[in-house]
């Protein structure tokens, strides 16, 4: 198989972490924080969102969160 044929799988959890990455970095969250956000599935993404949305800085939202 060359490498042009060759793909790497993405599972549903990869597809399901790398969606809530673009949501958390299009509210706001700095790259940084959304990463570590966007993993933590146990953490409630519409709070994440909503609390950087209403003007909350995405380092002290993501100690709320944490």
């Amino acid at each position: 198989m060359s490498v042009t044929e060759t793909y790497i799988q993405e599972t549903e959890d990869d597809r399901v972490a790398r969606w809530r990455l673009e949501q958390l970095t299009r509210a706001g969250y700095e790259e940084t924080a959304a990463l570590v956000l966007a993993d933590l599935v146990d953490v409630d993404l519409h709070l994440a969102v909503d609390l950087v949305r209403q003007g909350c800085p995405s380092d002290t939202a993501l100690r709320i969160l944490l």
